[in-house]
């Protein structure tokens, strides 16, 4: 997945710039990114403050973490059944 340019804290700012009454397109023309980019970004951080978005941040990476870890215990699990199935 590509990475944003943007930070977190940077994309929150943006929002709370356009929620303070400023039109959405100076907003979009002032950071460079498209209207769409935009609102993917209000949908993913809207109503977020900038520590709600380090928390997430944090929850994200610790997730993947043990996502990760799972999957290999599975994979080590499946390869003890296969080994005891056989027939020495």
């Amino acid at each position: 997945m590509k990475r944003s340019r943007f930070s977190d804290e940077q994309i929150i700012g943006m929002i709370k710039e356009q929620e303070a009454g400023t039109p959405t397109a100076q907003v979009c023309r002032k950071y460079g990114i498209s209207s769409a980019s935009f609102y993917k970004y209000k949908a993913k951080f809207g109503g977020l403050e900038v520590s709600d978005a380090r928390k997430l941040k944090a929850l994200e990476e610790e997730n993947t973490k043990l996502k990760k870890l799972l999957a290999e215990t599975m994979l080590d699990n499946a390869i003890l059944k296969d080994v005891a199935a056989k027939k020495w």
